[in-house]
């Protein structure tokens, strides 16, 4: 299958912060502070768009040429953002249940499961360098961005690589990411973002009880 990954091309400035390792799991974070006070980074269909873009799933033009529409056809734009914030929704639900050893609620499974089938029918084999590879039909619908969010929620939940999806340690945070450290042992989804300050927290509550 075609890499859905975060690729490493040369794009605009980067509005998210991705640091999961995994566009499923970059998806899930951008409500930012979930459980405390939580900020809704998707708030209009063009910073799905951009996610998309930041991701690699689209081009800058693609982007740009999703965005243009949507403002001439809001309802069909603002549908889609609907859908796609239901479905980050579901991934975090399911993932949440395995990160910390619960049953996976069914509901959640189903629609994840109509996702991936409606992902699925979008998915084609293309001849590529001597090879073949899946690649997405034309990404030019504005719910076409989901397909390969929710293939890769599919891939991940079906691969070796499972065990390793955390949550970030900070419970001001918890941000999801695929732990690649060489002893699985990261707690942090970043080292500037949360791993920082729980590390001047400490500092300041030794040096306050001494």
């Amino acid at each position: 299958m075609q890499n859905i990954e975060n690729k490493k091309l040369s794009r605009r400035p980067p509005r998210f912060d991705l640091i999961a390792g995994n566009v499923c799991l970059d998806f899930v974070n951008t409500l930012d502070d979930r459980h405390t006070q939580p900020k809704e980074l998707l708030e209009h269909y063009s910073d799905l768009a951009r996610f998309a873009e930041d991701t690699g799933l689209l081009e800058p033009s693609q982007a740009d040429r999703l965005v243009k529409r949507s403002s001439t056809a809001a309802d069909a734009a603002q549908q889609a953002l609907r859908r796609a914030i239901e479905l980050r929704e579901v991934i975090h639900d399911v993932f949440w249940a395995i990160i910390n050893q619960r049953l996976v609620p069914a509901r959640a499974l189903a629609k994840l499961n109509a996702e991936v089938q409606t992902a699925a029918e979008h998915l084609r084999l293309v001849p590529a360098n001597g090879r073949f590879e899946w690649r997405f039909d034309d990404l030019s619908d504005f719910d076409g961005l989901l397909w390969p969010i929710a293939r890769s929620a599919a891939d991940l939940l079906a691969s070796d690589q499972l065990p390793f999806v955390r949550a970030c340690s900070s419970q001001a945070c918890e941000w999801f990411f695929l732990d690649t450290s060489k002893n699985h042992h990261r707690r942090w989804c970043d080292m500037s973002r949360c791993g920082n300050r729980a590390k001047v927290r400490r500092f300041y509550a030794k040096n306050k009880t001494n």
